[in-house]
């Protein structure tokens, strides 16, 4: 009797051990980098962009994804290979995703693609459920409302209108709180020209928080344009 108990005992530790490894290594990072995209300036390039199936998306910053990253510039990746995405898990939530997480990549697609390889690349890393993920990241689009922001900034989606770096920011950090990483492509034309917005989110994906670190690369001039998400830069197909 009394070395079945110490068994059992010594299973159940093993057990409580392996949970803890297991969670430990789920939530190992430090913070999010919450990104968004401006749909104007991922199809103003030589590459063009492709509208979903659904139809051309509205003239809105649309998430790239809620990336887990370390303090040093690093991240987790992959954790969960073997986790697809189950699209049951998000039933509820495409509707919502179609219009604020699209895909403008070619060929055009119905943005399941997209989202299974954020899930599987950065989702799995999270500790986060799969609708958790997704659900937050589309929180914190509508919590950061960057778009409106920049209005309130008299700063509009025009062609060939310069403005400063500075004022992107300041516009985004008076709306939100707290200050942003601004990534810039180029366009056709050779024009630095506002990308993608990277706010910091704190690991527990509850608060925008101050960036511990910024990314690098991607960085722009001190005048960037803000091009239309117009009808004339994305292919059939």
């Amino acid at each position: 009797m009394i070395k079945f108990q110490k068994s059992l005992l010594i299973k159940i530790i093993g057990v409580q051990c392996l949970l803890l490894v297991l969670c430990v290594a789920s939530q190992d990072f430090d913070f999010f980098y919450f990104v968004q995209q401006w749909p104007g300036s991922y199809c103003d390039t030589r590459r063009s962009c492709c509208y979903p199936t659904t139809g051309k998306p509205d003239e809105d910053f649309s998430i790239h994804g809620l990336w887990p990253n370390y303090e040093n510039g690093k991240w987790p990746q992959n954790c969960d290979r073997e986790s697809s995405l189950d699209e049951s898990e998000i039933s509820d939530l495409i509707s919502t995703m179609e219009k604020n997480w699209p895909s403008l990549a070619c060929p055009s697609s119905d943005g399941m693609r997209f989202w299974s390889h954020e899930w599987l690349k950065h989702g799995t890393c999270s500790a986060l459920s799969q609708r958790a993920y997704f659900q937050t990241a589309l929180d914190f689009k509508r919590k950061s409302n960057l778009l409106q922001n920049l209005k309130n900034a008299g700063i509009h989606p025009r062609n060939g209108e310069h403005y400063s770096l500075e004022s992107f920011k300041e516009a985004i950090e008076e709306g939100v709180g707290h200050t942003p990483f601004i990534e810039c492509n180029v366009d056709s034309r050779g024009n630095n020209q506002l990308y993608q917005v990277y706010l910091c989110v704190d690991s527990t994906a509850s608060n925008f928080i101050d960036c511990p670190v910024f990314p690098h690369g991607g960085k722009c001039g001190s005048k960037i344009e803000f091009p239309p998400f117009s009808s004339n830069d994305h292919d059939e197909f």
